[in-house]
């Protein structure tokens, strides 16, 4: 996939960033009081960091806290006067990007519930034109890397060069420990196809708990994203809305303080040299895989035509139960991790039945 995008570099329109920017602050406005205190102790500790905080907040199911509405704004305005930090709420309508703009909102983003209705993300581009003002995307719910960089295009496209994307993780069922599958690959295909796009990572709605917020964080700083959003409120315990996964203000010290920011360059030639001469062994190594994929399909194929020829059905469930009990068991005794070859044989698997489907279904001239 490639993406173009003209966009303005991050350091140009993040006041004087440093790896990692942060956006930080709690999920939702609850009260003048609860935005003032939570959003002077992050001054206090990050002053050249951006206050985030939801207005309007689109749950899932009604009859539940979705946000406190207009008022809030107001408080995010006190907010910037007393602190000096800059300001960002989610907006999922063009009445909300008129509102905020005329707040003097800083940094609007787009939702991950948002960001999957082209329409309404249009909408909001249409609202943004001529407007000078920084918007992230976040990416979908559901894993469509096309999505994502659709909405990212849509607001490009009205003429908003200070854009970002932030990777909060994706919906499945099978998140693993995460509330949200982290689903790495996608935004490192997102920064492949946009290489000058900036990536901010949001630990919270991964994790789903502050316990698994460092882990992401420091994983997201050694994929070179540029920045981190992590939801932050004075007392996590009685917030109104995600109150499992808010940490409090000398929480995320803790955790910004912990993090380990590596180079994203190889200066050492002694190491440089090294590493290029295990990248050699990997690329021969990758392409024996592929070899060794191509033959193993090859038999796939022929076993098809034999299901075929004999009226047998594809899928052999006993078969694969037996396969893939063996291979966790040589797996583990190689020191891989049973899920990632779980995976791995998973998608070998599918392969194998649609190359078979293909072979079944092929009506054979006589």
């Amino acid at each position: 996939m490639k993406l173009d995008l003209n966009t303005t570099p991050l350091k140009d329109w993040f006041p004087n960033y440093t790896k990692p920017g942060l956006i930080v602050g709690p999920c939702s406005a609850e009260s003048e009081e609860q935005m003032l205190e939570t959003a002077i102790s992050i001054a206090a500790l990050y002053p050249n960091a951006i206050f985030r905080a939801g207005i309007w907040k689109p749950r899932t199911r009604p009859n539940t806290f979705e946000g406190i509405g207009d008022i809030g704004l107001e408080w995010l305005k006190l907010v910037k006067k007393q602190t000096g930090l800059l300001i960002a709420t989610e907006v999922a309508t063009a009445d909300h990007v008129e509102k905020c703009l005329k707040a003097g909102v800083d940094i609007l983003w787009i939702g991950a519930r948002t960001t999957v209705n082209p329409f309404s993300v249009q909408e909001i581009a249409d609202a943004l034109r001529g407007v000078d003002v920084a918007v992230f995307v976040k990416n979908p719910i559901y894993p469509d890397l096309q999505l994502w960089a659709g909405a990212l295009e849509r607001v490009n496209n009205a003429g908003v060069k200070k854009i970002a994307a932030i990777h909060r993780g994706f919906h499945s069922y099978d998140n693993g420990p995460f509330r949200n599958s982290p689903k790495w690959e996608l935004a490192i295909e997102l920064k492949a196809a946009c290489p000058e796009l900036p990536i901010f990572c949001d630990p919270s709605h991964i994790g789903g708990v502050p316990e698994l917020i460092p882990y992401i964080a420091q994983k997201a700083m050694d994929m070179d994203m540029d920045g981190l959003m992590i939801e932050t409120h004075r007392n996590p315990l009685v917030a109104l809305s995600d109150a499992k996964q808010q940490v409090t203000p000398s929480a995320l010290k803790e955790i910004i303080d912990n993090l380990q920011i590596r180079s994203a360059s190889v200066e050492n030639l002694e190491l440089q040299s090294k590493l290029e001469e295990l990248r050699f062994i990997i690329q021969k190594l990758d392409t024996d895989l592929l070899e060794l994929l191509a033959k193993r399909m090859a038999i796939s194929t022929q076993i098809g035509e034999y299901k075929r020829d004999n009226n047998v059905i594809i899928l052999q469930v006993a078969h694969w139960k037996k396969l893939i009990e063996a291979s966790l068991a040589n797996a583990e005794s190689m020191g891989l991790p049973k899920e990632f070859i779980k995976g791995l044989y998973q998608l070998i698997h599918d392969e194998s039945i649609r190359r078979q489907t293909d072979v079944m279904n092929k009506v054979i001239k006589k």
